[in-house]
Parts: C-alpha cells; structure tokens; sequence
C-alpha cells in the first residue's frame, strides 16, 4: 500500500547551542539549528519552499515554550514559500513532521524546514519552573480551573496519578523507574552536548528531592535553551544528498481516547495507546523490527507507558522491562540514547528524532550503538495528546 510517508525524506538535520539560561533570543536559536540543518541537505535557503514548526502562534511567546512563529523564520531567512504551519493543534510535537511529510506527498512543496525551539531554561531563571506555573488563581482555566484550587498545577502533578495507579496495579516501583534516568545518564555521558553528565546512583535517585510523590527531581526532564531542525525534502532525492537519507516508514497519530491528562479510560495509560497503534496499522513492521528508539521522557514515567504502548513489552511489565538492562547500549532496545530529556535536555520531543537521524545515519561518536540501527521508533507527548514514527535507514 502506498502511504504519504513514503514521498519525503528527511535529508537534513541541524541544531543550535543547547544549555542552561544561554540568554539568546529564540530567533537567534532558531536561525541557527535552521541554517545547519539546510547545510547539511546539501541545500540553501533558496531550495526552501515550505515551512511548519509547533507549536506556532501565540505559544510561541509563553514562558519560553515554543520559538518565533514561521513568519519570523521565513522573514529571518528570507524564503519564498509555497506552503507554511505553525499549530499546537497536532498529534504532539511529532505532528510537524507529519505535516511537513503531508505537504510534501500533495505536491505544496518539495523541501521543507521543521524547526521546534525552546527557550525555557532563560524563562524561568533562578525561580526555576516555579516562574512560570500558574498558581491556585481565581482566574485558572481549562484543567487548571478543577486543578489549581488542589495545588495541582503542572504536568508532574497530573503525571503523578499515572504513575500511582502504575505502581498499584502492576507492583511498578521506584527502584525500576530509576532504571530510566540511571540509563540515560550513562549515555549523556557520552554525548557533548548533554547538559547533565556526572555519573548517577541508585541512591542519588532514591535521595533526590520528591516533586510530586512518587516522581522525584530526577524523573524529570531538564528545561534548556535550544533549537533543533530538519529538512525533509521529496524522495527523489534520497539519492543525491551529502548524508545518508533516513527514511519515514510509518507514523501514528491517532487520538482514540478522551483528550485529558486524568479522565482517560486506563488511568495507567495516556493518548500513546491510540497513536501507537495507529502506527503499527500503517507499517508491516512489528516491535521485534525495532532496534532502538528514542522515547518521550518529560517524565521518567512517560517511557515506561510508551514502551507498552508501542508493544516492546507487555502492559504494565515496562518497569521490569526496564529494570532488566534492555534499555542500554547492549539491551534488547538501546532508548534514548543522548541521555533523553532526563540529562541531555527538554528540546520537547525534538531532540529524540534528531538522535534517531544521528543513529541511523552512523554519526553519534562516543554513544553510536553498533551495528547503526536500521529501525528507530520515535515518540513524542504525554497526557492527552501523542504522536509516534518509525524510522528507517531503507527506502520502505
């Protein structure tokens, strides 16, 4: 069956500087990661014929959440374009690149820049995520108006009920979730531009600060400053570029359940089990396929759902999947390589496809897992919204 993914491919990938309060402006962020991104193409900036990013718009401008919108890049720039988006309303952060693949295949455009910047770490300052949490307000809204008045302001509180109905219905415990930051530190060890690298314990993490009981300080993610991009570019390229092509077999997203953080059907489970298994219905792929992947974690918690969603093991057996070592470089699925959002930054979801890309092209010295993989699942989101893809180093 012919599917969209299959007329693009992602030809080019760039980021900017990435690291604590950098204090550059998410324009300068974001020009930058762009212009390394086309570089790396083999293109320039008059090839650019399309443009989308997430989450666009007016939450662009909100406490460092999301980069200048695509008039900004488009005028920075200077590209004449056929086709543009910015939205939050995608199936995660991971929508972009379904648009930008959509835009591609209907014949809008044939390369097109996806770019997602954040500039979090600079918003928050020294108030750290305290800066920009709204508080029990009188005027809370949307899920902070039943939620706020509780103290229950931010996605650790929503994403806690998670995990204790985890831990209660399947005998998850702390010491597995440990297994996921304790791994991904090990590998941001190995990455340069990781922000946290310092060896971790067992003890450190079961000693660490509790947020929102039972996630601790370090079942969260580390908001930075940085930009990352890609080109996708028609597949009749894939034989002409100056890197190896990485191809897009399949993408999820479906949203196959209520659309909130605590009145989901499976309290265990999130919006990832729709947008996997729409994933899976697009691909002849099967998880045993599947040589590594780079999994949402803007909570340690989050991996773990995402490796059952996605079929890696069975429903609520990933703390004890995790815990076996199948998650490091010599496991049954090497994850998160970079050192994930837990140490190598919250580039929200970006980052992840960018080290997919950097793996399946061969190219992450000191961390590349070896043989490179052939198949990488990515995911991206939490909550109520998700989204998934299957990348490949083969032409589907």
């Amino acid at each position: 069956m012919k599917r969209f993914e299959h007329d693009s491919v992602i030809s080019g990938i760039g980021q900017s500087r990435i690291g604590r309060r950098l204090g550059l402006s998410a324009l300068e962020l974001t020009t930058a990661s762009c212009l390394n991104a086309v570089r790396d193409a083999g293109l320039t900036v008059r090839d650019i014929d399309g443009l989308c990013t997430y989450p666009g718009g007016d939450a662009a401008a909100t406490a460092g959440y999301g980069g200048p919108p695509p008039a900004a890049v488009q005028d920075a720039l200077r590209l004449t374009l056929n086709w543009y988006e910015g939205s939050a309303e995608l199936p995660g952060q991971l929508g972009a690149l379904v648009s930008a693949a959509m835009a591609i295949s209907t014949g809008l455009c044939r390369h097109v820049l996806v770019y997602r910047t954040v500039t979090e770490s600079t918003a928050q300052g020294a108030q750290s995520r305290s800066a920009v949490l709204p508080g029990a307000r009188a005027e809370a809204s949307g899920i902070d108006y039943w939620t706020a008045p509780f103290g229950s302001v931010s996605a650790v509180n929503w994403l806690a009920l998670l995990a204790n109905r985890h831990f209660h219905d399947f005998g998850t415990t702390r010491a597995q979730l440990a297994t996921v930051a304790l791994t991904q530190r090990a590998y941001a060890a190995r990455n340069p531009n990781a922000v946290l690298t310092e060896p971790l314990t067992i003890d450190d993490y079961l000693g660490a600060r509790m947020i929102s009981s039972p996630l601790c300080l370090l079942d969260c993610d580390i908001p930075v400053d940085g930009s990352t991009a890609f080109v996708l570019s028609a597949s009749d390229r894939a034989g002409d570029l100056p890197h190896p092509p990485v191809f897009i077999e399949a993408v999820g997203t479906a949203m196959r359940g209520r659309p909130s953080w605590d009145q989901y059907e499976d309290l265990s489970a999130m919006a990832a089990t729709g947008a996997a298994s729409h994933l899976w219905e697009r691909s002849a792929l099967r998880p045993d396929d599947v040589d590594a992947a780079q999994l949402y974690d803007g909570f340690s918690i989050l991996a773990l759902v995402w490796l059952e969603a996605l079929g890696f093991c069975g429903k609520g057996e990933g703390g004890p999947f995790a815990a076996s070592g199948a998650l490091g470089p010599s496991g049954r699925l090497p994850t998160n390589t970079s050192g994930g959002q837990l140490s190598a930054g919250r580039l929200h979801g970006f980052g992840h496809i960018h080290e997919a890309c950097t793996q399946i092209r061969g190219e992450a010295a000191g961390r590349q897992l070896e043989p490179a993989p052939r198949v990488v699942a990515v995911s991206g989101g939490g909550g109520p919204i998700a989204g998934c893809l299957l990348l490949t180093a083969e032409q589907p």
